[in-house]
């Protein structure tokens, strides 16, 4: 039998080697039992699948009769049954429908090479694009390209989600970061590496004022989170107000109200990715998110949809659990290395600084600056309310001469604007308070200080040297 096993078959007129042929070529095109599950319900924003058990976080197809197959994410889970969240519209989905994960091949495979199959790459960990390759482009929440200037060809990939750096490996908040801006550079000085929340309502100029910062930052890289805004302000943002000399230099990300809450999310997670690559690469980043309280609520809509109880006005605790994973991610990396400046929008429900979205960024972020509607309807640009407003960590980037001017003249704004009311309507006598009669005398230099056109730059030496000149 041995003997017989090492014998070399007479090959008659080629025929064994044409065998051979034929079973490397169905065993190229065979292909594995991939697991799949069914659709078994839609419930408004929710799908719910069977037959499959998978991680929260990964990412399926789901086959329509006719169509391409609409893409959902796991969210949840209870027993044997998944919770899915799509990404794109889910017309023509029936029950039934089938259900496999992102990494299996298509149902119908095409060959274009004997023995080879062309599949999807595999992306368990939901790589997106990264790299040199964005500067001056508009993405989706995945990386696809929305300002009609051809396809993205980016060098590297990046997983979708990434853990913080370690506290005690990130380097010191030591260096002032120049944002171009007159009021912040000298009263609310910003570090490198320092994460802000700019709070405002609706229609006092936060888009401006973020945009002034992205053309007139000395970062070198700037990446813009434009989340749940419209799609009028997300082009308006881009044309008029980032301008063509800030976007050079930047990257926007887009996720407009019209896109679902996992895209919402989706969009706000990788233009962090986008600034930790940049971070990594020993770079300075401005990032801009706006804002993180739709970012909340495309939270509250996945929350809600699966099952959560409603925890403070509406809102999950998921909610506000999510809100310092994302937060975190952003600040300095290790020593040596690069920084991720953020400044996150919070839009406070009717004018509302308590409201609970606000109220929890304010405590996990390094910092605030409020925009407040009286001084918009005033004319006041930008709005900044200097009283209301704090940056943590200045007290570690400015010298002490600095500081006491910034002492003095919020103690003269503040005092002036206790009294406003009596010195409008003629009461105050002049005389009777030294420290009012200064407020009084230096108050239209220092409202001229905290005003700034859309299309003037003040640079931090500048600023300073300004603020010193208002006391001398």
């Amino acid at each position: 039998m041995a003997a017989a096993l090492n014998e070399t078959p007479i090959d008659h007129g080629g025929r064994w080697q044409k065998f051979l042929d034929g079973c490397r070529l169905a065993a190229g095109n065979a292909q594995p039992l991939w697991p799949s599950g069914r659709l078994t319900r839609i419930n408004g924003l929710v799908m719910e699948a069977s037959g499959l058990k998978l991680p929260l976080g990964s990412t399926c197809r789901i086959y329509p009769t006719i169509g391409a197959p609409v893409e959902a994410e796991v969210v949840g889970f209870a027993g044997e049954k998944l919770y899915l969240m799509p990404s794109d519209e889910v017309f023509g989905l029936a029950p039934g429908a089938r259900v496999v994960p992102f990494d299996a091949p298509s149902p119908a495979p095409q060959i274009d090479q004997p023995g080879h199959l062309k599949r999807r790459a595999i992306d368990r960990a939901k790589q997106v694009p990264v790299g040199d390759e964005l500067l001056g482009r508009v993405v989706d929440g995945v990386g696809r390209p929305l300002d009609g200037q051809g396809p993205l060809h980016a060098a590297h990939a990046r997983p979708l989600q990434s853990r913080p750096i370690n506290p005690m490996s990130r380097a010191a908040i030591e260096h002032p970061l120049d944002v171009g801006i007159r009021a912040i550079n000298a009263l609310l000085t910003v570090g490198r590496g320092q994460r802000m929340g700019l709070f405002a309502g609706s229609g006092v100029g936060k888009s401006v004022l973020l945009g002034m910062m992205a053309r007139y930052t000395e970062a070198e890289v700037i990446v813009v989170g434009l989340i749940g805004e419209r799609g009028r302000e997300v082009k308006e943002f881009i044309e008029q107000i980032l301008g063509e000399e800030g976007r050079r230099r930047s990257v926007v990300v887009a996720a407009p109200a019209d896109t679902g809450p996992l895209m919402r999310l989706q969009g706000a997670a990788y233009a962090t990715t986008i600034a930790e690559y940049f971070r990594d690469q020993g770079r300075q980043v401005l990032l801009i998110m706006d804002s993180l309280t739709r970012y909340a609520m495309a939270q509250r809509e996945i929350a809600l949809a699966i099952g959560e109880p409603p925890a403070t006005r509406g809102y999950p605790p998921s909610v506000f659990a999510r809100l310092p994973q994302l937060v975190e991610r952003a600040g300095n990396g290790p020593e040596g290395g690069g920084s991720i400046t953020a400044f996150y929008t919070v839009l406070a429900e009717g004018d509302d600084q308590q409201d609970p979205i606000a109220d929890s960024a304010r405590a996990i972020l390094d910092g605030h600056i409020v925009l407040t509607r009286s001084l918009a309807d005033a004319g006041h640009y930008p709005a900044i309310d200097i009283e209301q407003s704090i940056s943590r960590a200045m007290v570690n980037l400015i010298d002490n001469h600095q500081l006491d001017n910034i002492r003095r003249f919020k103690v003269l704004f503040s005092r002036y604007q206790r009294s406003r009311d009596l010195i409008a309507v003629g009461a105050y006598v002049p005389g009777s308070d030294p420290v009012l009669d200064q407020a009084v005398a230096n108050y239209p230099n220092m409202e001229a200080f905290l005003q700034q056109r859309i299309d003037e730059k003040s640079d931090f030496p500048t600023g300073v040297a300004h603020l010193a000149q208002l006391f001398m």
